[in-house]
């Protein structure tokens, strides 16, 4: 049975629903299965296995924020050892998330969706119900498959500390 959570996070002035429990550094980062672009599913954490993955959760890319968001991590994805992996992963539908990396010149990130069964929102505790969207967030899982850097942003329009991201990403490649 999925954890239904509704005092940890605010939607404007109300509490939001989240489905899933919280995840902390040192945890086996449990797969997942999203889908691309004609809606192949894609395992990410299988996919990369080896290597360092970063996870950037936003709730759409068609949003101010998240668009900032995910170019940053496409600029800082083509300075990166190709032992790290950055991954953006939202709700939106595969074929608008293809359109808007074509325009937005998306190329060194892999972009997935989590439309189909919110399985990575749900699995990694941040399926808001209300908005059917992901809550912003950062995860790093290790060449180990655990969760070295775990960051839940406090609000929608908060961004991760990229340098941080990075850095932690770095010192995860061991």
């Amino acid at each position: 049975m999925t954890t239904v959570r509704t005092d940890v996070f605010k939607l404007g002035d109300n509490f939001a629903t989240l489905f899933g429990d919280e995840v902390s550094v040192g945890q086996v980062a449990p797969e997942f299965t999203s889908v691309v672009p004609g809606w192949a599913s894609v395992n990410p954490l299988q996919d990369d296995k080896g290597k360092v993955i970063i996870l950037s959760a936003v709730p759409s890319l068609e949003t101010d924020v998240c668009d900032r968001e995910t170019r940053r991590f496409n600029e800082e994805a083509a300075k990166l050892s190709d032992d790290i992996v950055i991954y953006t992963i939202s709700t939106d539908f595969p074929m608008t998330q293809k359109r808007w990396c074509g325009a937005a010149g998306i190329e060194k990130i892999k972009v997935v969706s989590d439309v189909l069964e919110g399985e990575f929102g749900i699995k990694y505790g941040i399926l808001i119900k209300e908005r059917r969207y992901l809550r912003r967030s950062v995860f790093i899982v290790g060449r180990d498959g655990k969760w070295t850097y775990v960051n839940y942003l406090p609000t929608l329009g908060t961004v991760p500390d990229y340098d941080e991201v990075i850095e932690a990403a770095k010192k995860a490649l061991g």
